[in-house]
């Protein structure tokens, strides 16, 4: 019969597996030969003499994969050991073990409900599971660097434990290389972080948070424009949010259903992302699917618009947590509106529909009547910023004031566009170094949910056990909905900054839909040279910038079908 006679989904699963050896271990209790596990030994349970790692009832191992994965782990067993009187007669020996998967060592090291809110959220990373002699089993699928092995019941001996990384092979074709290692290590991290969430639709994180929150995906498809390029995961996950939140033709003017938790914001990221992808990709046949849908939001957002700027939307003008239920909310809002409507503004010239692009472009003039307070929280001041709700220097003044505090992973994206909009990429650049980099200095491998500066202060690095006394900056701490240990540590709206470096540090600005014509603007401040690549529908861009005796020196190589403009 072959494969033929199977009822296969229509969603094909393209992502690929690889085996990662563990580099290290960081505890033991209970274990002989645990450096056996460090070695790339046969994925296959085998009769023989060899070297095994024995873990004795009630005894432990903690493994470090070197770095952020998602996926399991492949563990070979070659034996299970308990008195005889604890199983049948004439029967092989099975037992249970402990897998507590972990993006630090303390959430490794931490039970379920032990009070440091370790929990089992959209994915399963502690459980305890049956195991037998002569076994090669695959266990759990979640993001995780550490693995906590435990005996429960018996004496296990093993031969190998491997990663099992699951993930999108596919190509980084935009890179970004300068004087500044920081910045390297920064932009590396950042395109792997959204790397290990672009799975079979683009997660927010791989641990907890796996699921396509249209409105927090902005920066994540930012990322991937500059790095990646095209890949079909945007597309399902555009598509997903499109084909959920349906609108019905005769609740158009009434629909408040917006996408995700009903946040108009949402909605207007969905149109936002669209306009984006367009100008990177230039597949009208795909924005042409979007149309009848791309109307009714239009007609929605614009039925609850006064020309005196007055709104009328529910009152959920969540645009990120940091500003959530304070005073500076609906001005962060006001400005998602605005970049919104100029988005769908766009994608009606993009269609030949002069009168509803003028309709979008007049509701934006209305919105901006109204600026309602924004100065307490940066995350609104840079919304306020780029949809021009304020003056650009005057919000540069206060997102400077204390420059590293009230920063949000997300949010912060936008803060850094904010900067260099008032021409203030220095201070951008020393955001990256000080916000993010502080996170590498941690032991981060991807980067996280959210961050507050503070929570460093005489902070333990994630990957060993905090010493008694210091801060752990993972159990310690997290905010609202990710509290101390569900807080995730790989979360694709956290990679903002290698977008920020391709499209301000490098300078690439798209100019014409499907990178036809791209502008180079280089913005280094204070470095003396980068270089990188950018790609587009047919083939990347190769870019150089040299700062000498006060200005910049470029050179930029382009495929022919790409028109290149320097300023």
């Amino acid at each position: 019969m072959g494969l033929a006679h199977f009822n296969y989904s229509k969603e094909e699963n393209k992502l690929v597996k690889k085996y990662i050896i563990p580099q290290r271990i960081v505890a033991v209790e209970g274990v002989d030969n645990a450096e056996v596990l460090l070695q790339d030994s046969p994925h296959q349970a085998a009769f023989g003499k060899g070297g095994y790692c024995t873990i004795h009832k009630g005894g432990c191992i903690l493994l470090d994969f070197g770095s952020e994965l998602q996926g399991g782990a492949d563990i070979t067993v070659r034996g299970v050991t308990k008195p005889e009187e604890e199983y049948p007669k004439d029967h092989p020996p099975y037992g249970k073990m402990r897998l507590v998967f972990g993006e630090s060592v303390s959430e490794a090291l931490s039970a379920i409900d032990d009070g440091n809110n370790a929990v089992n959220d959209h994915a399963i990373r502690d459980m305890v599971v049956d195991t037998c002699s002569w076994s090669t089993m695959r266990y759990g699928n979640t993001g995780f660097r550490f693995l906590k092995i435990e005996a429960v019941d018996c004496t296990i001996t093993m031969s190998g434990v491997k990663g099992v990384l699951e993930y999108r092979d596919i190509e980084y074709k935009g890179t970004f290389e300068c004087n500044d290692e920081v910045l390297n290590k920064v932009f590396a991290t950042a395109a792997y972080t959204v790397h290990l969430n672009m799975q079979d639709y683009v997660w927010d994180g791989i641990k907890r948070d796996r699921l396509v929150w249209i409105g927090d995906l902005h920066p994540e498809v930012s990322t991937i424009c500059s790095v990646f390029g095209h890949d079909e995961s945007v597309e399902r996950s555009l598509d997903l949010a499109r084909d959920v939140f349906e609108i019905k033709e005769e609740d158009v003017e009434t629909y408040e259903n917006h996408m995700w938790m009903s946040f108009p914001s949402y909605t207007c990221w969905w149109v936002i992302i669209h306009r984006d992808w367009y100008m990177q990709n230039g597949n009208m046949e795909y924005l042409q699917q979007q149309k009848e849908y791309f109307y009714k939001v239009c007609r929605s957002l614009l039925y609850r618009i006064e020309e005196n700027g007055k709104l009328h939307f529910s009152e959920k003008y969540f645009i990120d947590w940091s500003s959530r239920d304070t005073p500076y909310m609906e001005a962060g809002f006001r400005g998602c509106l605005i970049m919104g409507l100029q988005a769908a503004a766009d994608i009606c010239g993009f269609f030949g529909d002069e009168e509803t692009k003028e309709k979008c472009l007049a509701a934006v003039k209305n919105v901006r009547k109204v600026v309602p307070e924004y100065a307490g929280n940066k995350q609104s001041c840079g919304i306020v910023s780029l949809a021009e709700l304020d003056d650009a220097k005057k919000v540069n003044d206060i997102i400077c004031n204390d420059l590293l505090k009230g920063l949000s992973t997300f949010y912060g994206y936008y803060v850094l566009h904010a900067l260099a909009k008032a021409d203030n990429v220095q201070a951008a650049l020393d955001v990256m170094r000080g916000y993010w980099g502080r996170m590498l200095e941690l032991g981060a491998t991807t980067f996280w949910e959210d961050f507050d500066i503070d929570w460093a202060e005489g902070a333990g690095r994630i990957d060993e056990i905090v010493p008694e006394g210091q801060n752990d900056v993972h159990k310690d701490h997290g905010r609202f909905c990710y509290v101390k240990l569900r807080h995730s540590l790989c979360h694709g709206w956290a990679s903002g900054p290698a977008a920020f470096m391709s499209k301000q540090i490098l300078g690439v600005q798209v100019l014409e839909p499907g990178c036809k014509k791209v502008k180079i603007t280089p913005h280094l401040g204070d470095l003396n040279w980068v270089k990188g690549t950018y790609p587009t529908p047919y083939g990347v861009i190769s870019i150089e910038h040299r700062a000498e005796n006060g200005t910049i020196k470029t050179t930029v190589t382009a495929p022919a079908e790409v028109e290149i403009v320097k300023e």
